[in-house]
Formats: structure tokens, C-alpha cells, sequence
């Protein structure tokens, strides 16, 4: 969690710098994927249609809250397939698994550009279930330190080999 210390303009300065290197990075969507019912892992789609209001069509968590859209970044995947090489997209139940962009370092309130679809930053990380059959496997889980969920404030679609794209960092 952040929080600010004693020296206001060091952070501002600090922040501003990191919103401006920010402002230009980009990751390409390795998967998109869903799941049909809560509590079973999610699986590849061609694409994903995203609702304003409602998050991914079609998938178990959609709905009006603030954890429509989940992102991970396939970086943290690769951390974990050292041990469990069979770990495929959606196995953490993400939506969008990405490679190139630091997700986790994106403050709350970010607008991202997927696809032709508009999202912000609602949360970053999760608490794992205690039952989660990949940390059970290898003692870690990625998504409750390197995943993040968003709401969807455009509609649009989002398919692998599209970009994901930092539109406008918060300054939170």
C-alpha cells in the first residue's frame, strides 16, 4: 500500500516521473478467457465482449461491482510454470493475460485502452482462496500480487494480439 512521507515534493516529483513513463507503455493480450460458472477455472476464447455495467458477457463473474474485468500478466505466469509447466491462460481466472506491462504498478483509477473496449483500474491484487489448487501445488498463486481488476467504461472487444494501452494514469 502506498503511503506518503515526509517529503511531499520528493513524491510528487517521483510520481510524476513514473506517470510519465507510464503514459507510453503497452502490453499485447496473450488470451482472453471466461468461465461459465464461479469456482471453475476460466478457458481461451477467440475474444471477449465487454459491457459497460456489466463486465465480460457471457462469464460467471460479471455483473454491476467493481471487479468486472481481471488482468494478469503472463511475467507472473512464467514465474510459476517452473514448477507447474502444464499452468495455461485462465488457470488463475483472469480475463486478460498480458505480456510487456507492469500491471501491480498501476495506481487505482487508471484508464487502460483493451482492444477497442476502455477500462479503469478498480483494484490491484486479491486474497487467494484458501483452497486454491495452484498455491496448494506450488506453495504461490499470482493473481494476489500480480493481477488487477478493472471496471469497463467503454464497450468494445478484446481479442489476443490486441494491445492493452495505459490511457491515462490516476494520481492517487
Amino acid at each position: 500500500m502506498e503511503q506518503l512521507g515526509s517529503a511531499p515534493d520528493a513524491i510528487a516529483g517521483a510520481a510524476s516521473n513514473a506517470i510519465a513513463g507510464a503514459a507510453s507503455r503497452e502490453a499485447s493480450v496473450i488470451a482472453v478467457c471466461v468461465s461459465e460458472r464461479k469456482g471453475t477455472r476460466k478457458h481461451p476464447v477467440e475474444a471477449i465482449e465487454l459491457l459497460v455495467g456489466t463486465g465480460v458477457a457471457g462469464d460467471a463473474h460479471a455483473g454491476a461491482w467493481h471487479r468486472q474485468v481481471s488482468l494478469l500478466p503472463d511475467e507472473a505466469v512464467d514465474e510459476l510454470r517452473g514448477t507447474l509447466p502444464s499452468l495455461a491462460p485462465g488457470d488463475f481466472a483472469e480475463n486478460i493475460l498480458t505480456r510487456g506491462l507492469d500491471l501491480k504498478s498501476l495506481p487505482v483509477g487508471t484508464t487502460l485502452a483493451a482492444g477497442t473496449a476502455l477500462l479503469a483500474v478498480t483494484q490491484i491484487g486479491k486474497k487467494c482462496h484458501n483452497d486454491c489448487e495452484i498455491r496448494r501445488l506450488t506453495g504461490k498463486c499470482a493473481m494476489p500480487s500480480e493481477g488487477i481488476f478493472a471496471v469497463v467504461i467503454r464497450d468494445g472487444v478484446v481479442r489476443a494480439g490486441d494491445a492493452v494501452r495505459v490511457v491515462e494514469v490516476s494520481e492517487r
